[in-house]
């Protein structure tokens, strides 16, 4: 009896052994595996955090760009509000200088038009006053015409009745001209011989 008392005993303890070593492996592979998965929680923690600093850094980067692209708008904005009133401003002083212009140049046109109609005017009164003055002269001129013949009839007359009187007396004193004309050519001759000179030589 006692044999059999010490096998089982022995097989007891091998079952308890048998049963604490399971007991140490399936304790050792729930370590292992809690193991593994801090691990696999750190590994993917860390993924996580790399991921959200490139993420913040890329947040910071758009952000950066952001504000950038929103000072060159408000630059852009400030830049064509600053065009706008320049131009505003520059279409204002031009449509002001058109308009002054525009005013003047109507000015000068109603003044030459005034000194268009007053130079008619005198030209017609210098044409009505030319026209009086050629009539007056042309009249004159037709009487100065008339005297002149007149008179020019009566010179001649007078001419004509002069010149006969004269030619008639002419004729009255030729001949005693024609004598003291011989008389004084043979005096002349006679003294031309006393001096010693033929007047056939000379």
């Amino acid at each position: 009896m006692p044999p059999k008392t010490k096998e089982k005993g022995v097989k007891a303890g091998s079952q308890k052994k048998k049963k604490n070593a399971g007991a140490g492996v399936e304790a050792e592979s729930m370590h292992r595996l809690a193991v593994l998965e801090k691990e696999l929680l750190q590994d993917h923690l860390a993924l996580w955090r790399d991921e959200a600093r490139r993420a913040k850094a890329s947040e910071n980067q758009l952000k950066q760009r952001l504000q950038g692209l929103e000072a060159e708008l408000e630059g852009a904005r400030s830049e064509g509000k600053a065009i706008y009133a320049e131009m505003s401003r520059q279409c204002r002083a031009l449509q002001e200088e058109m308009e002054t212009r525009s005013r003047r140049l109507e000015e000068e046109v109603r003044g030459l038009r005034e000194q268009l109609e007053m130079c008619q005017k005198e030209a017609e009164a210098a044409r009505r006053e030319a026209e009086e003055v050629l009539g007056e002269r042309d009249q004159t001129l037709a009487q100065l015409r008339a005297h002149v013949a007149d008179m020019e009839a009566k010179y001649e007359e007078i001419l004509h009745g002069s010149l006969d009187g004269l030619l008639a007396k002419l004729r009255a004193v030729k001949p005693q001209w024609d004598k003291d004309v011989l008389r004084l050519h043979a005096r002349h001759k006679e003294q031309l011989r006393q001096f010693g000179l033929n007047p056939l030589d000379l």
